[in-house]
């Protein structure tokens, strides 16, 4: 086996960048200075590392128009949205930052007389971060700048589709004055990444994947006593009511769904509509839908890039030609799009009508960029609908009536509820999955407890 990989930019096939997989020695290498950077830096004062890790995050956004310009080459995104990435990563970076007093803050109980009482939030050493390809920035921060607050040591080992991405951030942080071993990248290939979570010094694990790599971290890092993160797949939902500002639905949902070419796990990818809209809806969302530029990513023109690879355009494909095998009527012409083309990743967005559950393109992570939408009688059908799927990470509810929405979000299996927005992550607020989006949590105060191990003191006067 080559001990070398290639990033293919699925804009035009070209390899933009070759890198050399990190050998075993050097990965060893590089756990130990982790664990001897972890030793230190747990004794640095929080108010440093957060100075540091501020600093860290004023040189990266310096970088902004080099990195957005590398996120588009490397993965496709077209060069006028990928900005938003760098901005969204100095959001949640600095969210944290500002969270981390309180979040890291000891807990004391009431007052005993006699006794000194604490818990203390320690860290838990070297954490691995295992980060995708499809928001390269923005999967990676949700650990990095948590774990680093926390007193930990960060390996970054992100997708060989985006290899730039783990440097560019070890550059910054670096540059800003981390000390070494601290935060540090691998790029191992999968079986040395295996081997790694096996490894005695890697005391905490976060990926980033899908549902069957998901499985497989999951087994290894069982092989020991770790704590594990696991952010997964979506199949996410919406429901329009009766009573939905109509036009603020269709432009944001249609915008949810085709965002990044639909690459992304809160993506929407499949919507209930009531039938009092339904119909409405649907013309309004296919007119939306066309207007959609599909082109080359560096084009300031485009908004909807190739998916990463053509497998995964001709996944889509194969769901979307399942579906209308099955009764599914396909709205859009794909060529309309004359970029979407077999054998390439460049594939036109799709809307289905007619669709059901029995259809894997209602029930399959499709992570491209096509919808189903189906009609619904009441909220209770809809509320059955969204909860049938082996995913639950976000759900969207468009409605006038807030206590409608918390009430319908009451009985929804998903970790996060919308109202009147979808495909977004707020730093302030947990990021959960339940079922097959995953376990554990990241961002808001409670990402800090997963970082850390609670230490009681338990101090008697004598």
């Amino acid at each position: 086996m080559t001990n070398r990989f290639s990033c293919i930019s699925p804009s035009d096939g070209r390899v933009f960048a070759e890198r050399e997989f990190t050998p075993p020695a050097a990965v060893r290498n590089t756990l130990e200075a982790a664990q001897a950077g972890a030793r230190a830096w747990r004794h640095v004062p929080l108010s440093e590392r957060q100075a540091l890790i501020a600093k860290a995050v004023d040189r990266f956004v310096a970088n902004q128009d080099t990195l957005a310009r590398e996120i588009t080459l490397q993965m496709g995104r077209p060069v006028s949205q990928s900005p938003g990435e760098i901005r969204g990563f100095e959001d949640r970076a600095r969210t944290m930052i500002a969270l981390a007093t309180a979040a890291l803050a000891d807990v004391v109980p009431a007052p005993k007389e006699g006794f000194t009482r604490f818990i203390r939030k320690e860290p838990l050493g070297v954490v691995l971060a295992i980060a995708p390809w499809n928001y390269p920035f923005l999967t990676a921060v949700n650990t990095v700048v948590p774990a680093l607050l926390s007193g930990n040591a960060v390996i970054l080992r992100h997708s060989p589709q985006t290899p730039l991405c783990a440097e560019r951030m070890v550059e910054a942080f670096s540059a800003a004055g981390v000390p070494a071993g601290v935060f540090q990248f691998l790029h191992t290939t999968d079986e040395d990444t295996d081997e790694l979570i096996r490894t005695p010094g890697v005391d905490h694990v976060a990926f980033t994947g899908s549902v069957r790599v998901g499985h497989v971290v999951q087994r290894f890092a069982s092989e020991r006593f770790i704590s594990l993160g696991l952010e997964l797949g979506g199949k996410d939902p919406a429901y329009v009511r009766a009573d939905a500002n109509f036009d603020h639905a269709v432009e944001n949902l249609v915008d949810g769904a085709m965002f990044n070419s639909g690459q992304s796990c809160c993506a929407i990818e499949r919507i209930y509509v009531h039938e009092s809209l339904y119909d409405r809806f649907v013309d309004a969302f296919v007119a939306l839908t066309k207007q959609y530029k599909l082109g080359n990513p560096a084009d300031k023109e485009t908004n909807l890039g190739p998916l990463v690879r053509t497998s995964a355009a001709d996944f889509v494909r194969g769901q979307i030609r399942d579906a209308v095998a099955a009764g599914a009527r396909a709205l859009v012409d794909e060529s309309a799009f004359s970029m979407s083309k077999a054998g390439t990743p460049y594939l036109a967005p799709q809307v289905l009508v007619n669709v059901d559950h029995s259809m894997r393109v209602m029930t399959e992570e499709s992570f491209g960029p096509v919808v189903g939408i189906m009609k619904v009688k009441t909220d209770d059908e809809a509320v059955r609908l969204m909860n049938d799927s082996p995913f639950g990470l976000t759900a969207a509810i468009w409605t006038s009536d807030e206590a409608a929405a918390l009430r319908l979000g009451n009985a929804i299996d998903t970790g996060t509820v919308f109202m009147n927005r979808c495909d977004y992550l707020d730093p302030a607020l947990a990021w959960v999955g339940l079922k097959d989006s995953g376990r554990g949590v990241t961002l808001s105060s409670l990402g800090f407890e997963v970082l850390t191990r609670p230490k009681s003191y338990h101090l008697r006067r004598v």
